[in-house]
C-alpha cells in the first residue's frame, strides 16, 4: 500500500484507536481489581492482619473506581450533541473526583480500624499466606500499571492517569504491608501492622486529594498550563498579518483544549482578509497544540474598547 495512503487510512482510524485503547485500559483495571479484592479477601480472613484488609478494602474501592473509570471513559467519548456542543470530555474530571472520594473514604476506615486494634489487640496468624497473596498482588499490579504508562503515553485521558496513580499507590502500600508481615513473622513485632495500616492511610490521604484537585480544575475550568499558552501565543503571533492579540483564555475538557482569543488586525483589511488571516492562526494554534479547538474574534488594531483581560483579578505572567 503506498504510503500516502497508509497516512491516510492512519488520520482516518486515529480517533477509533485511541477509544479503544482506553476502553482496553479501563477493561483491565476492572479486572485486575476484582481479583485482587478476592484473594486478599481470603488472605485478610486466614491471617487477621489489619494492613491485608486495609489493602482488601482499598482493592474493594478500586473494584467500584474502575468501573466508574470504564463508564466515564465510554461516556467522554461520546459525539458531541445538540445539548453538549463541546462534548462530555469532562465525564473523565468527574470519574477522578469519584475515585478521590473513595480513596480517602477508605483511608479513614483504615485509620479507625488501627485506634481499634490499638485498644484491642489483635494476634497475627498464617503470614505466610498473607506474605503469598501480597507478592502475587503486586506483580499483577505492577504488569496493570505499565500496561497503563503505555496507554497513556498514546492517548491523554485524565480518567486513566488517576486509575494509574491510584494503582502505583496500591503498589508501594502493597509493598508496605509484605514488609510488615516480614516483620511480624520474623520479629513478631504485632504492632507494626497497625503501623502499616497507618501509613498507608496516610498515604491514600494525600494521594486522593492530589487527585480531587486535578479534577476539580478541570470542573471548575482552569486555564492550561502557562507553558502551553506561551507556545499558542508565540504561534499566533508569528502569523503573517497579526499585529497583536487580547483576551486569550482556555479550558479543558477531557483530551481537548478550548480557547478564546481576540487577534489585532488591520483596521482596512476586507472581511475576506481578515477571516483568512485568522485561519492561519488557528491552523499555527493546532500545529502546535493538535488538541486545541479555537474561537478566534478578528478586532481592529488600536481599538480601545472594554476587554475581559481588564476583569481579571490578581497578575497573570501571560
Amino acid at each position: 500500500m503506498p504510503i500516502k495512503w497508509r497516512n491516510c487510512l492512519s488520520l482516518l482510524n486515529k480517533n477509533t484507536d485511541e477509544s479503544r485503547l482506553k476502553h482496553y485500559a479501563a477493561a483491565a483495571s476492572v479486572a485486575t481489581a476484582l481479583l485482587l479484592t478476592l484473594i486478599k479477601a481470603a488472605a485478610a480472613f486466614v491471617t487477621g492482619s489489619l494492613s491485608v484488609l486495609s489493602s482488601m478494602i482499598d482493592s474493594m474501592g478500586d473494584v467500584f473506581s474502575s468501573v466508574v473509570t470504564f463508564v466515564a471513559v465510554h461516556y467522554a467519548e461520546k459525539p458531541l450533541t445538540c445539548n453538549h456542543r463541546y462534548g462530555y470530555g469532562k465525564a473523565e474530571a468527574v470519574s477522578a473526583l469519584v475515585q478521590a472520594a473513595f480513596i480517602s473514604g477508605s483511608a479513614f476506615f483504615i485509620l479507625y480500624e488501627a485506634v481499634y486494634r490499638l485498644i484491642h489487640p489483635v494476634i497475627l496468624t498464617h503470614t505466610a499466606v498473607g506474605i503469598g497473596v501480597m507478592i502475587i498482588g503486586m506483580i499483577f499490579t505492577a504488569l496493570l500499571v505499565c500496561f497503563q504508562r503505555y496507554i497513556i503515553k498514546r492517548v491523554k485521558s485524565q480518567a486513566i492517569e488517576a486509575d494509574s496513580k491510584h494503582y502505583v499507590i496500591d503498589f508501594i502500600s502493597n509493598g508496605t504491608v509484605l514488609l510488615s508481615l516480614l516483620i511480624i513473622r520474623h520479629f513478631n513485632w504485632q504492632w507494626f501492622d497497625m503501623a502499616a495500616a497507618t501509613l498507608v492511610s496516610g498515604y491514600l490521604i494525600f494521594t486522593a486529594w492530589h487527585i480531587a484537585r486535578n479534577a476539580l480544575s478541570e470542573i471548575t475550568d482552569k486555564e492550561a498550563d502557562n507553558e502551553i499558552k506561551a507556545k499558542i501565543i508565540q504561534a499566533v503571533l508569528a502569523t503573517e498579518g497579526v499585529k497583536g492579540y487580547h483576551d486569550l483564555r482556555s479550558r479543558l475538557s477531557g483530551n481537548r483544549l478550548f480557547l478564546e482569543i481576540h487577534l489585532e488586525l488591520d483596521g482596512n483589511l476586507s472581511l475576506f482578509a481578515a477571516h483568512e488571516i485568522a485561519e492561519k492562526a488557528e491552523k499555527a494554534i493546532t500545529d502546535v497544540c493538535p488538541q486545541a479547538q479555537a474561537i478566534i474574534h478578528q478586532d481592529p488594531h488600536g481599538l480601545s474598547e472594554k476587554r475581559i483581560d481588564d476583569d481579571i483579578i490578581g497578575p497573570c505572567t501571560l
